[in-house]
């Protein structure tokens, strides 16, 4: 297969999985009655208090309007740019790699590049969020690594589903 065509196909996959994670978060929200959570935005000022950008770091509604979308965006970038990267890599695994594998190795491989840097910046403790905590975070990613590798197959002409 052609490695450009794998990685928009893989692209595309990545905006349609973290679709899935998106609609599996908010449906938690709403059958459990939690707040969002608040770490992308935490971890977006941690980083800008570090970094010196006051439009980011300041103690006020503008700055944490700001936060709010960078942390959107960071989530979106993490999703999609993670599916241009399985794109590019998942033709050659796929003698070795079973579909269901892939699929949840990917989603723990999100929830890692989401999970690590924020544990890193301080924006949030793994230690402190009990089994609620870490369903609401497995989960989503996990519905997020199945969509991935399922849409990328069912998009891939050369995929043999």
């Amino acid at each position: 297969m052609n490695v450009l065509r794998s990685t928009l196909i893989g692209t595309a996959a990545g905006a349609a999985a973290t679709t899935a994670l998106n609609v599996t978060t908010y449906a938690d929200m709403a059958l459990r009655g939690r707040p969002s959570s608040d770490m992308p935005a935490t971890l977006v000022k941690n980083v800008a208090a570090s970094a010196g950008v006051e439009a980011l770091a300041a103690d006020e509604e503008r700055a944490a309007n700001r936060r709010l979308g960078v942390g959107a965006l960071l989530g979106l970038a993490n999703g999609v740019g993670l599916g241009a990267v399985y794109g590019a890599v998942r033709p050659w695994l796929r003698p070795w790699v079973p579909l269901p594998l892939a699929g949840l190795a990917i989603g723990a491989a999100a929830m890692a590049l989401s999970d690590v840097p924020a544990a890193r910046t301080g924006a949030t403790d793994p230690s402190t969020w009990g089994t609620q905590g870490w369903l609401a975070d497995i989960i989503p990613h996990a519905i997020y690594g199945i969509a991935l590798a399922g849409t990328f197959e069912a998009l891939d002409p050369d995929a043999t589903i």
